[in-house]
């Protein structure tokens, strides 16, 4: 079966540029970040008046205290007053810069996930069918999800934990230095023990962050892949069983979180230890100044009032880191895939395809998926404009991949495949796409109203023109019939309509397209006999005067092709007409004896035979 969804019509301008993307998640976030420099210096800004605002506040509190205690009810109460009014605008100042902050989170949080998110899809575009093979639909929209969340998500952390807390330390020692250098030093020593204990701790705790992180992105993309064969599950009668597979998957899931849990624990143990002694330091300092007068009531006050609040935030930044951590994982196990290097890219300065008759050509080509077993060995032939050719031979010889590699969704190892003399390494995957219309045995339709998914085949049609394509695809008919006919839903790949259904949906977006190529791979399988007997005509129409290439596996489908080629285990072993193909008596023969006296007996056979000739 032949699967194919091509790049979209237009990208942005900046394509090329998102091809060589940062290859580091910190290089990736300032990339994503340019456009948001002036919300960036905002949170700047208001970073710094949070750490001002921290650490005035106790001084104003030690300076109250120390007026209290100081002047009479009845006296000049200024040394109260005066640090009182200040306090009030400290509060009244840091309400107005918070709301502030919130202004700039609303004008740069959802602005800059659009941004991420466009950007991994343009990247998306551009990979190769093998990743797309190769990973869970969920896992990788699991992956993306993460990133566009995880990018905001890391700034928010730097901005508002990190950054006023890296600032704030170095105030609070200067404050503290104003009662006494002892507090100060002693700050300083600890807040440093923390801070490197903390980062050092971050740094072991990444290889615990990342396992969870890839744990919780694969069963996403379980319950995604169950969901998706639910209909499997229920006819196999393997609900227990994947209840079971699935309970298994989540058993990983919560030991990963628990030893990531549990490790932190561990850390948060030996911190509030740390200011445990810390504390005991300054208030057994507190005390003995205070004995000997150098120490007052206000710098009581000041002194465990700051040491309480550079807990709280240090702790606070502490799990801030871990929380980054955890996004720092996030966001690496989706760039890893989504940022990996693209397999089939477009060359620089490549060009469209100039497309005038619809010749192909096949020049010593050398093909293999894994290089211990090869596939095509210098394959060669030639295809010319406007015929009809058909591909036959054992699953697995080479049908299917002599057209995905026309397609260019892999490229070849060695050799050439030209259009019309252009060879499509050199030409863009758009302008080749564009020129190939395409039917596939399964095709897969968005979970859009039957009017975009024909639609899609020309975006610039009309909608009689989409109902004139839907007419000779005969789909028009059932679209109708619906309640909401064409603005109808078809579902998650478009589980709503029935097979038949899907393929002549796919077949009128084929007549919207009218590519000059067409490739159609058993395009009819799916259709009842007099649905597809009537969809033939259409199909012949469809054929006229263009290129195309027929897989098939019902051979007598096949008898209008102009040449048939016989695929053995990569190679063309024969080619020619039915009738060429039948007096040869080679494995063409062999597939048609076998297929036709396999399903109608011999007798009948013999009576289809004869009528065919």
């Amino acid at each position: 079966m032949l699967e194919f969804s091509s790049i979209p019509y237009l990208l942005k301008e900046d394509i090329m540029e998102r091809q060589a993307p940062p290859t580091t998640p910190l290089a990736f976030v300032l990339h994503c970040l340019k456009p948001f420099s002036k919300w960036i210096f905002g949170m700047l800004g208001v970073a710094l008046a949070i750490s001002i605002e921290t650490s005035l506040q106790p001084y104003l509190i030690k300076l109250m205290v120390n007026g209290v205690r100081e002047v009479h009810p009845e006296g000049d109460i200024s040394m109260i007053t005066t640090p009182a009014l200040f306090y009030f605008a400290t509060i009244l100042i840091i309400t107005f810069v918070w709301r502030w902050n919130d202004y700039i989170w609303l004008k740069f949080n959802t602005p800059l996930k659009k941004h991420v998110g466009q950007y991994l899809m343009d990247r998306m575009f551009l990979h190769s069918h093998t990743l797309y093979q190769d990973h869970f639909a969920g896992s990788l929209g699991a992956k993306i999800k993460d990133v566009m969340s995880s990018v905001p998500d890391a700034i928010d952390v730097l901005m508002k934990a990190f950054l006023p807390r890296i600032i704030l330390l170095p105030i609070a020692m200067l404050t503290l230095w104003t009662t006494s250098s002892t507090f100060a030093l002693a700050l300083m020593v600890w807040s440093l023990f923390f801070i490197t204990m903390s980062i050092y701790f971050s740094y072991q705790a990444r290889g615990v962050c990342h396992i969870a992180a890839e744990v919780r992105s694969s069963y996403m993309g379980q319950i995604v892949d169950i969901i998706g064969n639910i209909m499997s599950v229920r006819l196999f009668a393997q609900k227990k069983a994947e209840a079971h597979h699935f309970s298994t998957i989540m058993d990983k899931a919560v030991k990963a979180d628990q030893a990531r849990e549990w490790y932190f624990f561990k850390v948060y143990t030996v911190q509030g230890t740390s200011f445990l002694l810390y504390q005991s330091f300054s208030l057994y300092t507190l005390v003995q100044g205070f004995k000997n007068g150098s120490i007052t009531a206000g710098d009581f006050a000041l002194v465990l009032t700051l040491n309480l609040s550079m807990i709280t935030h240090l702790w606070e930044l502490f799990k801030e880191v871990g929380k980054f951590t955890l996004i720092l994982g996030d966001l690496t196990q989706g760039l890893k895939i989504i940022l990996s290097p693209i397999d089939v890219k477009d060359k620089e300065g490549a060009k469209a395809l100039n497309l005038s008759k619809g010749d192909i050509v096949f020049k010593n080509v050398y093909f293999h998926y894994a290089p211990q077993n090869p596939l095509f060995n210098d394959l060669s032939v030639t295809i010319k404009a406007g015929e009809k050719v058909g591909l036959v031979g054992y699953s697995g010889g080479g049908k299917t991949t002599f057209i995905n590699l026309i397609l260019r969704l892999y490229d070849t190892q060695k050799g050439e495949i030209l259009i019309d003399g252009q060879n499509i390494a050199d030409v863009t995957q758009d302008s080749l796409h564009r020129s190939i219309g395409l039917i596939p045995q399964d095709p897969a339709l968005f979970h859009r109203s039957l009017f975009d998914n024909i639609h899609y085949g020309d975006k610039t049609s009309t909608e009689a023109d989409v109902i004139k394509a839907a007419q000779k695809a005969h789909a028009h008919d059932f679209i109708i019939h619906l309640p909401q006919k064409y603005h109808s839903l078809v579902g998650e790949r478009g589980v709503k309509l029935s097979g038949g259904q899907r393929q002549r949906i796919a077949i009128a977006r084929a007549f919207l397209k009218d590519a000059p190529i067409l490739i159609l791979d058993e395009a009819t399988s799916q259709l009842d006999s007099v649905t597809e007997s009537v969809i033939q005509e259409s199909l012949l129409d469809l054929m006229n005067k263009k290129t195309t290439l027929v897989i098939a596996h019902r051979l007598s489908t096949l008898l209008h092709m102009d040449r048939i080629l016989v695929f053995d285990k990569g190679r063309i072993v024969e080619d020619g007409t039915h009738h060429e193909l039948l007096n040869q008596g080679g494995l063409y023969k062999t597939l048609w004896e076998a297929q036709i006296g396999g399903f109608l007996g011999d007798g009948a056979a013999n009576i289809l035979q004869k009528e065919m000739d």
